[in-house]
């Protein structure tokens, strides 16, 4: 086989698998105030009880990747009128990610 072709295939697959960490452009930090400024644990609370961890815990917790927890982030802000803009989004997913869910 053409030595040229196999590097060319090999490159291919490789860029076709890397991935960019989840949420690489969140400021974790600014995520953590941005979740203490607008009470997320209060609904949580409510919904799940105890400290309302378990909401990020459970065993069958909506989230499961990083686009449903995009997603997730996106509904509690439109279903609750935080009017958050997208890089606020960003970072919240990324505290979240680093303190729960663990994505890579």
């Amino acid at each position: 086989m053409n030595p040229k072709l196999i590097a060319t295939l090999i490159l291919l697959t490789l860029a076709a698998t890397a991935q960019a960490a989840p949420f690489a452009n969140g400021d974790v930090a600014a995520g953590e105030k941005s979740f203490l400024k607008h009470d997320c644990t209060s609904c949580h609370i409510r919904i799940m009880g105890g400290d309302g961890s378990a909401i990020y815990t459970r065993e069958n917790r909506k989230v499961k990747t990083p686009a449903s927890l995009a997603t997730q982030i996106q509904d509690c802000s439109t279903n609750l009128g935080l009017m958050l803009f997208e890089d606020e989004e960003e970072n919240l997913a990324a505290y979240l990610n680093k303190k729960y869910y663990k994505f890579k």
